[in-house]
């Protein structure tokens, strides 16, 4: 009872109008294991009120994750540009031209040639090359067929031929493409990528600046822009 009246009547307790501060200390220990967090904010706000002469706090604590930005580099992984390392030669195409019976073809300057590669395809294609050779390759053609009129082929390769573009990872290597000279101005610009679903995992051409919208929803097939 004595208790209850000296809380009451102290002054310094419970004073209307006047805001109860609140002070949060965190030990060094716990900062450093919430600093250990990877990519996660922690946000503390502290509010406070009087009311009928005694100081409620309301506090929230608001927690900003990055689940969501994992999971949209998941989907969407960086992407670098990849160096050419060779080309096909006019020559070597005359000498192919004259031994079948394909239409002439007309090779895509150097400089024009491009595509962009993932890290995780480069990694892959690292691990191929170290169990199958430095020359073991992704060979990436297109093809006619499908609903929307061509579609990719995919396989992994052993040497490259004389009609080959090939691509590698600036920094990542060995992860070489190979892309053939009739394929790479359907795809020029195009991104290859690795990707792990339920289904399994496998490289992938995706981002085809050549490629009208989404193409077919079997992913499968595309249409090429006019």
């Amino acid at each position: 009872m004595q208790l209850l009246r000296s809380f009451i009547l102290s002054p310094t307790q419970c004073t209307r109008g006047t805001p109860v501060s609140v002070t949060r200390a965190f030990s060094s220990r716990a900062a450093a294991s919430v600093s250990r967090v990877p990519r996660t904010s922690l946000a503390f706000t502290t509010t406070s009120r009087s009311v009928g002469g005694r100081g409620i706090v309301h506090t929230r604590r608001n927690f900003a994750s990055t689940s969501s930005a994992r999971a949209a580099q998941v989907q969407h992984p960086p992407t670098q540009r990849a160096e050419l390392v060779s080309y096909p030669s006019p020559s070597s195409i005359r000498q192919e031209d004259e031994d079948s019976d394909d239409p002439e073809v007309e090779l895509l300057p150097p400089e024009e040639a491009s595509l962009e590669m993932t890290e995780r395809a480069a990694e892959q294609l690292r691990a191929v090359a170290q169990k199958q050779g430095s020359d073991a390759a992704l060979r990436v053609a297109v093809e006619s067929g499908g609903c929307h009129g061509y579609q990719y082929r995919l396989q992994l390769a052993k040497k490259k031929e004389p009609d080959d573009y090939h691509f590698s990872h600036p920094r990542i290597k060995p992860s070489n493409i190979y892309v053939d000279a009739i394929s790479l101005p359907l795809m020029n610009g195009a991104t290859i990528d690795y990707a792990t679903e339920l289904i399994g995992s496998s490289f992938k051409v995706v981002e085809n600046p050549q490629a009208k919208n989404n193409g077919c929803g079997c992913g499968i097939s595309w249409e090429l822009k006019l």
